[in-house]
């Protein structure tokens, strides 16, 4: 959990959310501001659009700790502001809505248009609001609408706002989340471990969308386990759908891992950077991979700590931060993720083990299959839900 502080509708907000919390699900479960609207939840309707530090944002594909200090405004936060009553009474005037679930986002768009174009066209509304995207109006009322407000705002003397009064550069928000964003880098005592500013470039200056943390626990002595550590190709031959293509002895190793999720299947060619501390038991590794086919890309950083447990038990302690793009980002966002990233590390686990007690375990798969594991968690916990139904009506 992330702790976050951002203004709310003129109302400081406080909470701790999971790193993957979007915006809009913040806003309307946690803070019941619902008229916020999700739509297709890939940023591409507008339905979900609040404004953030004044600028038209998705909140549907905008992360909640990347908000921490903004001020966010959703549309209850206009019911009493000058241009949106112009707009509503507008909207309402030139039957600009019918079923309303895109009028939220069509409203605050139209705000900002509002208030920054000094004469708007018809072609020029229409492409000014091409992001907001309505299934029964057919656009010519809130065309209307918006235009007949700006041609009033104009004539009462009240002149545009260049630019909405926006003075700086980038993504909206993006001046209050480098403080809240978290980072991820080794114990770096030793002497042979090199600082941030010497790593490759394709590994400069990233932060994760999500992270988990994961531990789990081998029968073997820590020296036993660090060994193993030590040998890249050995603990590569334990993650599924890992292969490595390159010098196994090197602190930058390539490799790839191929990925199949549904009909999409995917193989992550690149590069890692590994980091060792001996005096720790720790070590971090930093990788980045692309795949051609799907365009999808992906930054990782691991960070491991082997902890005594017991006598003749090692705890192996495993901090995970990643960021991924293109199609199979899609599939990052529920919280089915972490349970799915439990099996891999429980798979993982029993490769580890049986390589240090000399036991042969199952060649490793040539293709990590997600679609699977996500069948096995929703299964399992339609189990648990069915037990603890029978269980309740049994009592």
């Amino acid at each position: 959990m992330t702790a976050v502080s951002l203004t709310i509708n003129s109302r400081a907000v406080a909470a701790e959310v999971e790193p993957r919390t979007h915006l809009a699900d913040f806003i309307r479960d946690a803070q019941t501001l619902t008229g916020t609207h999700l739509g297709c939840e890939h940023g591409v309707c507008g339905a979900c659009t609040v404004l953030l530090d004044g600028i038209p944002v998705r909140s549907c594909i905008t992360y909640t700790v990347a908000c921490s200090g903004a001020n966010v405004i959703t549309i209850e936060g206009l019911d009493d502001d000058e241009i949106g009553k112009e707009l509503r009474s507008a909207f309402a005037r030139e039957h600009a809505l019918q079923c309303g679930y895109c009028t939220p986002g069509m409203l605050i768009s139209a705000r900002d248009l509002v208030l920054r174009a000094e004469t708007a066209s018809e072609r020029e509304i229409r492409v000014a609001m091409s992001g907001n995207l309505c299934r029964c109006t057919g656009y010519i009322g809130i065309v209307r609408a918006i235009q007949s407000v700006i041609a009033n705002r104009r004539a009462r003397g009240i002149v545009s706002v260049p630019g909405a009064g926006r003075a700086e550069l980038g993504p909206a928000g993006s001046g209050h989340a480098q403080a809240m964003a978290p980072t991820f880098s080794a114990a770096r005592t030793s002497t042979s471990v090199l600082p941030h500013h010497e790593l490759g470039t394709t590994l400069r200056d990233w932060q994760p969308q999500a992270s988990l943390e994961q531990s789990f626990v081998v029968k073997h002595p820590v020296d036993e386990v660090w060994a193993l550590f030590a040998d890249t190709s050995v603990v590569a031959s334990c993650v599924p759908g890992a292969t490595l293509t390159g010098d196994a002895s090197a602190r930058n190793i390539s490799g790839k891992m191929r990925v199949k999720v549904g009909p999409i299947a995917a193989e992550f060619h690149g590069s890692a950077l590994i980091d060792r501390d001996p005096g720790t038991y720790s070590g971090n590794i930093e990788g980045s991979g692309r795949d051609r086919l799907s365009s999808s890309a992906t930054r990782g950083a691991i960070r491991y700590q082997l902890v005594p447990h017991g006598e003749h038990a090692t705890k192996v302690e495993l901090t995970v931060g990643y960021r991924l793009t293109g199609p199979l980002a899609q599939f990052s966002r529920s919280d089915l993720v972490d349970d799915v990233a439990s099996r891999i590390v429980a798979a993982f686990a029993r490769n580890v083990e049986a390589r240090l007690s000399g036991n042969t375990f199952g060649a490793n798969a040539a293709e990590l299959d997600a679609g699977k594991l996500f069948l096995g968690v929703i299964a399992g916990r339609i189990r648990a839900l069915l037990n603890r139904l029978l269980g309740r009506s049994s009592q």
